[in-house]
């Protein structure tokens, strides 16, 4: 698989353009993204989305650059588009040929008789995106930078407390259009820089008009930059937090370039789509302090605990970057309390927020998976085997939110008001999938770390630590099946609480046949399996409730109680494609034919991945045909779980890995 390229016959139908959006990160949580028109269809869209305290506090500084191409005869052509209120203007994707990812966004324009090809990329470590133009003819180019300067998720608009004035000196602008936020460089080799000082009004965003959400904005055009260009040249605009200089931008594109071919030569070998899932895993391993972290979904979504642990295997082992995966795991583990792992952390450096039942129970996981690939039980033993302890000392005695062993062996977890569980879409002050008492996926994590934890006693010569592990295990597994069994149905009950059994027909009874130490073998392994491909299965992954449900939604979309009313009620999460893979195959003895159906399904993702974000999975999708993709364009656990089975369970890496 080579680059993406999409066409002129794409590129200049603007209902099918604007559907279209690449991506660009920077490995310290800032980013830069648009459609391949160049248009913003979203408030997140824009060329420099600074991480003011890496990876968080994302500012917009720079949303766009205007570009007019003047040929040698004094004829203007506008390149960019906007939406207006009922207009599209200007109509720039007339004159555009060519959009490709190889490997960074590039735009080719031909108007005029002159080919313009544009080049976006981030720098990796800091907040600097370069855009260069190569000229294919003699011409003119004009640039008029439109910033934002506002968080992520606001608008801008028209006021008088921005700062007008600015700051030049050769080859750079300096703006600071408001006390208290970052200066915005602009690193350019252009002829002249003129102050021009003037708002564009009323830009509109499709994608949150259609979320429900402010999708009008202003944009301030504070200056114009003028460049002379004869066949061959390269005008440079470069927007950084810091000052850069355009002469660099040849070494800057290199670097970055030797970098992603790096990334690329690193992926696992065998499967081509597993060389374009290390590409795409790359864009959420960020930097996090002296360690790292996992960027959960792009564009809204920070660091989440579960996310980063679900995610780790994927993004980091199945790619051999097992620095970072050390980098994760000594991360989270200093950022445990109570035996709690945290649930996210805010934008707005508020503390973390410890709500979650089951990252503290993905850790355990991730940390077996990454003895798995790495052997490194020296790293294990002095970095987190102590967290790991405490964790479980912390969950047999009781922890926040009502999560504690129970008499049973059991987990138990919940409290009114408060979703604790993946399954965590709240309206207000309605909880929309209420879990609370004996979830079933906890569960099936709650003895996989039992097991975990006594394989780590035992090979650690603390038996005692062994033993009681194992005692607690046993008496888990014991009560499990009577508990949870649904035999009128023939599958596993979503939760066990207060109320009795939850017979919804739900993804989360599938980790209690697919983790590393299953709660569920043998022939009613194979009935869950059975079922959930039966009712939940599509092509984009596992619906969240089966269509039989009354309660099911077939369509992902509208305002946020609408979205948020469907996202855990038939909504489709590609993620569950990962865990329903791993034990589809293992039901089936890891038979030729169950792995040869199982990758048509993982390889059937290569061509999503050249609809909506070019490059990425999305979060999820609508649990009806033709499964429109939602939520984020791009989401880490999505990328990881194919990688992750691809390696592990159908042969991506030379064949299936031993556990």
């Amino acid at each position: 698989m080579g680059p993406i390229r999409i066409g002129a016959g794409v590129c200049g139908d603007p209902a099918r353009a604007l559907g279209l959006e690449w991506l660009e990160t920077n490995g310290v949580g800032g980013f830069a993204c648009a459609t391949i028109t160049g248009a913003n269809t979203r408030r997140y869209h824009g060329l420099l989305m600074a991480a003011a305290r890496p990876p968080l506090g994302r500012l917009l500084l720079l949303s766009k650059l205007e570009e007019t191409l003047v040929t040698a005869d004094g004829q203007r052509y506008e390149l960019g588009v906007n939406q207006y209120p009922g207009v599209l203007h200007p109509q720039g994707y007339r004159y555009l040929r060519e959009f490709r990812l190889d490997p960074c966004p590039v735009f080719v324009y031909e108007a005029g008789g002159v080919r313009l090809e544009k080049r976006v990329f981030a720098v990796h470590g800091e907040n600097t995106t370069v855009v260069e133009y190569a000229c294919g003819g003699a011409c003119g180019l004009e640039l008029r930078p439109l910033i934002a300067f506002r968080g992520y998720h606001a608008t801008t608009h028209e006021n008088g407390a921005l700062r007008r004035e600015f700051e030049t000196g050769e080859g750079f602008v300096k703006l600071i259009p408001y006390e208290g936020l970052p200066a915005l460089y602009l690193a350019h080799n252009a002829g002249q820089a003129g102050a021009t000082g003037e708002w564009y009004r009323s830009f509109q965003f499709a994608r949150e008009r259609e979320r429900g959400l402010d999708y009008e904005e202003d944009l301030f055009q504070p200056l114009i930059l003028r460049y002379e260009l004869a066949a061959g040249d390269t005008a440079v605009c470069a927007a950084s937090t810091e000052r850069r200089d355009a002469r660099q931008a040849g070494q800057l594109r290199a670097r970055e370039w030797a970098r992603r071919v790096a990334v690329a030569a690193a992926a696992p070998a065998g499967e081509p789509l597993a060389r374009e899932l290390a590409v795409a895993a790359d864009q959420f391993l960020v930097r996090r302090g002296e360690g790292y972290t996992v960027i959960a979904g792009y564009p809204w979504f920070g660091d989440w605990g579960r996310d980063t642990m679900v995610a780790l295997p994927g993004l980091t082992l199945a790619t051999g970057r097992f620095v970072m995966a050390r980098g994760i795991l000594r991360a989270y583990a200093a950022c445990a309390s109570q035996g709690m792992l945290p649930n996210r952390f805010p934008d707005g450096g508020e503390p973390p927020e410890y709500n979650t039942a089951d990252a503290a129970l993905w850790f355990f996981e991730a940390v077996r998976a990454f003895l798995h690939y790495t052997g490194d039980l020296g790293f294990v033993r002095e970095h987190l085997y102590g967290t790991l302890v405490s964790m479980m000392d912390w969950h047999v005695r009781g922890t926040r939110h009502g999560i504690r062993a129970d008499a049973d062996g059991l987990l138990c977890c919940g409290e009114p008001g408060v979703q604790l569980t993946w399954m965590d879409a709240k309206v207000g002050d309605w909880v929309v999938t209420p879990r609370r008492g004996k979830p079933v996926e906890i569960q099936a994590l709650w003895h996989n770390a039992l097991c975990v934890l006594r394989d780590l006693a035992a090979a650690f010569k603390e038996p005692e630590r062994a033993r009681a592990m194992d005692e607690l295990a046993v008496r888990a597994r014991a009560s499990f099946q009577p508990l949870f069994w649904n035999a009128a149905r023939g599958c596993l009950y979503d939760v066990v609480g207060p109320d009795g059994p939850d017979t919804s027909v739900r993804p989360n009874q599938i980790f209690a046949v697919s983790l590393t130490h299953p709660l569920l073998e043998g022939a009613r392994a194979k009935q869950v399996v059975d079922l959930v491909r039966r009712e939940l299965l599509t092509p984009m992954g596992l619906r969240t409730l089966s269509p039989g449900d009354p309660r099911y939604c077939a369509h992902y979309g509208g305002g946020v109680r609408e979205r948020d009313s469907a996202y855990h009620q038939g909504t489709v999460w590609p993620w569950l494609m990962g865990p329903f893979v791993t034990a589809y195959v293992r039901v089936h003895g890891h038979s030729g034919e169950a792995c040869g159906e199982a990758l048509e399904w993982v390889r059937a993702f290569a061509g999503r991945m050249r609809e909506g974000c070019l490059g990425q999975v999305c979060e999820v999708a609508g649990g009806d045909s033709p499964h429109e993709a939602g939520g984020c364009f791009a989401q880490a656990w999505s990328v990881a779980e194919l990688l992750r089975v691809l390696v592990e369970d159908l042969g991506g890496n030379g064949g299936r890995k031993s556990s």
